[in-house]
C-alpha cells in the first residue's frame, strides 16, 4: 500500500490476500483482516473493491461466532454511497439488509431501522424477488421490535402468502401475525386484522388459536388462559408499557380487550365492579378505561361522582 508500488499491483496483492483468506482458519483470517484494512485505512479509497471484499469475510466470521454487533459494524465501513466505485443497487439493498438483520440480532431496533430505512429507497428499483422477500421480512420485524404491532402484524400476514417463502417460514409469519395482533392495542385497526386472522382456517392449526377466537368473538379472557400464550413471546414482546401501571404489553392488550367486551355486554358498570372483571384493582381500570374513551378507542363516559362507567 506503500504510494511508491504501482497501484495496479497494489490492488491485486489485495485481491489475493482477500480471496485466500476463505482457507485460513477464523482467527488467523480475522487478524489478517484487521492489519490489512487499518494499513490501507489511508488511502481506502483507492481500494474500495478490495477493502468491501474484505468487510464482507470479516463480517461473515462475526456472524458465525454470533458477535452480531461487531458484525454490523463492519459492514457498515462499506462506503457504499460516498465512496468512488458504483455499487449495483442489489449489493447496496444486500448490505443494507444484512447490517438491519445483524442489528436486530443483537436487539437494536433504532439502528435496525436506520439501516431499513435506506433499503427501503433502493427496493423499489431492485427486481431480485428474494431481496425484497428479506426487505419485507426485515421490515416486519423492526415495527414488531418498536412496538407497531398491527402494521408488524399486516407485513407478517402478508409474508404468509407468498409462494416464493417455504411453507414452514409462511406459518412462522402466520403465527408472528397472530401475536403481533393480539399484542396491539384495541380498536377498529386490530378488530379488522382479527377478522381477517379468524377467517384464514391456517390458523386454526396455531397454538394461540383459542385466544384469537376469544379476542375476534369478543369474549373476556381470563389471566388463568394466557399461559400458552405467553410461551410463544420473544423477550421484547414480554417488556412492560410506558401507561406508569406497570403492566406488560400482553397484560394491557387483554384489559384493553375485555374492556371493549364488557362495553358490549353492559350499559354501565361501577370501577369496582369493572376491577373485579378485569382482575385488576379499581383505580388501573378506571384509568385505562378513560384512556380508551378519549382516544376515541371505545364509546363511552365516566362519572367520577357514582364511580361509575357508562357505555354506549
Amino acid at each position: 500500500v506503500n504510494e511508491n508500488v504501482s497501484l495496479v499491483i497494489s490492488r491485486q496483492v489485495l485481491t489475493d490476500i482477500s480471496s485466500r483468506l476463505l482457507f485460513l482458519p477464523d482467527d488467523i483470517s480475522k487478524a489478517v483482516s484487521h492489519y490489512t484494512l487499518e494499513k490501507v485505512q489511508p488511502r481506502v479509497i483507492s481500494f474500495e473493491e478490495q477493502v468491501a471484499s474484505i468487510r464482507q469475510y470479516l463480517a461473515d466470521i462475526y456472524e458465525r461466532n454470533q458477535n452480531w454487533r461487531e458484525a454490523a459494524n463492519v459492514l457498515v465501513g462499506i462506503p457504499l454511497e460516498t465512496g468512488q466505485k458504483q455499487y449495483t443497487v442489489d449489493y447496496k439493498l444486500e448490505t443494507y439488509l444484512k447490517i438491519a438483520r445483524l442489528y436486530l440480532e443483537d436487539d437494536d431496533p433504532v439502528q435496525a431501522e436506520a439501516f431499513i430505512n435506506r433499503a427501503s429507497l433502493l427496493q423499489a428499483e431492485s427486481k431480485n424477488e428474494p431481496l425484497q422477500i428479506i426487505y419485507k421480512v426485515c421490515y416486519a420485524r423492526v415495527l414488531d421490535y418498536r412496538r407497531k404491532f398491527i402494521e408488524a402484524a399486516q407485513r407478517y400476514n402478508e409474508l404468509s402468502y407468498r409462494s416464493i417463502i417455504h411453507e414452514d417460514e409462511r406459518m412462522t409469519a402466520l403465527r408472528n401475525a397472530l401475536i403481533c395482533t393480539i399484542l396491539a392495542s384495541a380498536g377498529q385497526q386490530r378488530s379488522r386484522m382479527l377478522a381477517t386472522l379468524f377467517k384464514d382456517e391456517r390458523c386454526q392449526q396455531l397454538p394461540a388459536y383459542s385466544i384469537l377466537e376469544k379476542m375476534y368473538l369478543d369474549r373476556i379472557i381470563r389471566r388463568s388462559e394466557l399461559q400458552e400464550f405467553e410461551a410463544l413471546l420473544q423477550p421484547h414482546q414480554k417488556a412492560c408499557t410506558i401507561d406508569g401501571l406497570g403492566s406488560t404489553i400482553l397484560d394491557r392488550a387483554v384489559i384493553e380487550h375485555n374492556l371493549l367486551s364488557a362495553s358490549k355486554l353492559y350499559n354501565n358498570i361501577t370501577f369496582e365492579e369493572l376491577g373485579a372483571l378485569l382482575e385488576i384493582p379499581p383505580v388501573k381500570a378506571e384509568k385505562i378505561a378513560s384512556q380508551m374513551i378519549t382516544e376515541g378507542r371505545m364509546n363511552g363516559s365516566i362519572d367520577q361522582i357514582d364511580s361509575i362507567v357508562h357505555f354506549e
